[in-house]
């Protein structure tokens, strides 16, 4: 089976205010800052690319590092990075149920292809 883990996607995705489930972080799973996602949350964008770049507990290829590093590259205008990191998760061996931070339970390569679909939007609309 397998495991649910929640991830900051949050200007990516879906639109959300706060986490869903009450907790010190929204990284079930992994040490708090790994994935950047309380600095995700508050809009600190530099501050969640340094949490990721340093998370050396966290698997380069982990799909839920990589959705959370597309979406601060997208939050900085480097969309060919951030599409690199959506696909490269969308392509990855492993998969897992995400947790996201409105409460809604995705598949990693699902949300990985959404977050790519909306950058493309995004990137057509200019």
């Amino acid at each position: 089976m397998k495991s649910a883990k929640m991830i900051g996607i949050t200007a990516g995705i879906l639109l959300m205010g706060t986490p869903a489930i009450a907790q010190d972080s929204g990284e079930i799973g992994y040490a708090k800052g790994a994935l950047g996602y309380d600095a995700l949350v508050a809009g600190q964008n530099e501050l969640a690319l340094q949490q990721l770049e340093a998370a050396e507990k966290v698997d380069a290829s982990d799909p839920a590092r990589l959705i959370n590093l597309g979406q601060v590259y997208a939050r900085m205008g480097r969309t060919g990075d951030a599409a690199r990191a959506f696909m490269t998760a969308m392509e990855s061996d492993r998969n897992f149920e995400l947790i996201l931070a409105d409460g809604t339970v995705i598949n990693s390569r699902d949300a990985a292809d959404q977050a790519l679909q909306k950058l493309n939007n995004q990137f057509a609309g200019r």
